[in-house]
């Protein structure tokens, strides 16, 4: 089973404000970039976001990730399993359920683990993905982040 690694951030100027993600795939010698924007969203969304669009680019089922992230909302939901909990309750008074049901169904078609790192600090991709959200946040006429701006995120 071949090993992916995904490497993740997201920004939001303002918080909310613009926003984007910023993805790094690699598995052995290949290496993906992956980064998109919103006009009006948070950092928390952004982070979620990034780890989605990492495994959604995945080709097929039943792989075996690493998802590096410096986001202690996003790692510690899934690892700590607070997430599951939140899923029992139907998500109630969360924020963000439809980037988590989002995460859910393409968190359960692969074998996924991962490793939180503290952000900005020196980690190469980690920058790499800072790069790419704060440039994806900047970009001019970004689209809407429905989710968030249609007033479902909570």
């Amino acid at each position: 089973m071949a090993q992916v690694v995904i490497h993740t951030d997201g920004s939001a100027s303002g918080n909310p404000g613009p926003g984007g993600y910023g993805v790094v795939l690699e598995s052995g010698r290949h290496r993906k970039e992956l980064w998109g924007g919103f006009r009006r969203t948070t950092n928390n969304r952004m982070e979620l976001l990034a780890v989605i669009a990492g495994l959604e680019a995945l080709k097929r089922p039943g792989m075996e990730v690493l998802v590096v992230s410096d986001s202690k909302y996003v790692v510690d939901a899934v690892e700590k399993g607070w997430l599951f909990g939140w899923e029992k309750k139907g998500f109630k008074n969360k924020k963000n359920p439809d980037l988590w049901r989002r995460f859910l169904q393409v968190y359960r078609q692969h074998q996924v683990r991962f490793r939180w790192i503290k952000g900005h600090a020196g980690h190469p991709q980690n920058e790499l993905c800072d790069q790419l959200a704060v440039a994806a946040g900047q970009q001019p006429d970004l689209p809407a982040d429905s989710g968030y701006e249609d007033g479902s995120a909570g």
